[in-house]
């Protein structure tokens, strides 16, 4: 009888336990549903700003006089942006011209000097000796007046540089020095944006920057009105990373942008759908070989399914295939489910 009894109690004990087990809720997972995540490695904030935009000074050392140019100011190729001082370069052109007086003059003296000489050994009355010092005289005069010629023209020419007019159409978008100011060779004292194509710059990790490539094409929206929408296109990547943040930035001209997109405003870029777009889960999700958990909602049950990866950016990669839009990949817990598991409602992070 005693082993009966223990038998009849084991068999309880076990059909109790199966019981507690299949009366306890399947197991809840956090998953993602993917093509929510088909955008999330590729939106970027940028900034607008002038496709050419130079900082402008004078290449001589002066005084600025006057800068009639203002932040903000939109001027025409040609237009005065600022003006130096221009007595001493004034002067200097008054001396030039006054040294190639004098050496036009001196050049009449040795002309006639060279002729008397001339004359005189034709009649008898010189010597060649007199005739070959006047001819010498007289090529040393030519060449002080081309001298004198020079200097007056360098003169003209640094007077003229003392005057900074606008290379091109633009708006100036920031000055840096005021009237009065003394300026070294070279030193700015605006900056001058071109008028016409704009550009957005983003900075990316070098990673995000691989995903990328010259021609890819993106939609921009003003951060301050969501739906103020424009077209840009990738037109270069910098090969060389910023020294500090170590990013690379990317170029994209802006096409047909609508006035709203003022230099300096703030855009959140995405790629623009086409007929493919690639899907992007967490690394976090991912087995190896690369493998994801994808459930399977008709009977909240979980299959493993093999992926082929592209590019892996941080915490994230790209999944060339084996996953479609709207499958909902398990990205919490993945190394303690088993195939063909029950699973629970869906939570979220």
């Amino acid at each position: 009888m005693r082993p009966l009894v223990l038998g009849l109690a084991l068999g309880l004990t076990f059909s109790l336990a199966f019981q507690a087990q299949a009366a306890e809720p399947a197991r809840p997972v956090v998953s993602i549903i993917v093509d929510q995540q088909a955008n999330l490695l590729q939106s970027f904030t940028g900034v607008v700003v002038a496709r050419t935009e130079t900082a402008l000074g004078f290449p001589i050392i002066g005084t600025v006089a006057a800068r009639p140019a203002g932040t903000g100011d939109i001027v025409k190729k040609g237009d005065l942006l600022a003006q130096l001082s221009t007595e001493d370069f004034d002067a200097d052109l008054r001396t030039a011209e006054a040294g190639v007086t004098v050496a036009r003059a001196q050049l009449r003296s040795a002309t006639d000097a060279r002729d008397r000489a001339r004359e005189l050994l034709a009649r008898g009355a010189g010597s060649a000796t007199r005739l070959e010092d006047s001819e010498r005289a007289l090529v040393s005069a030519q060449a002080r007046l081309e001298q004198a010629l020079a200097s007056r023209a360098r003169a003209a020419d640094i007077r003229d540089l003392a005057t900074l007019t606008a290379p091109f159409d633009g708006v100036v978008t920031e000055t840096l020095a005021e009237a009065g100011a003394t300026l070294s060779a070279g030193q700015a004292i605006l900056r001058l944006a071109a008028i016409g194509e704009r550009e957005i710059i983003i900075d990316v990790s070098e990673d995000s920057a691989v995903v990328r490539a010259v021609g890819d094409r993106f939609s921009a929206r003003l951060l301050a009105d969501d739906e103020l929408m424009a077209h840009a296109v990738l037109a270069r990547i910098d090969p060389v990373a910023e020294r500090a943040t170590r990013t690379h930035r990317l170029h994209l001209t802006l096409e047909s942008a609508p006035p709203a997109f003022r230099l300096g405003s703030l855009v959140k870029v995405t790629p623009s759908g086409g007929e493919h777009q690639d899907i992007v889960v967490p690394v976090s999700a991912l087995l190896e070989p690369p493998a994801v958990w994808v459930v399977d909602r008709t009977d909240d049950t979980i299959a493993l399914r093999q992926v082929e990866l592209g590019v892996t950016s941080g915490e994230f990669a790209i999944v060339s295939s084996g996953l479609t839009a709207g499958d909902e990949v398990v990205i919490k817990g993945i190394h303690s489910l088993k195939e063909g598991q029950v699973v629970g409602p869906r939570e979220t992070e």
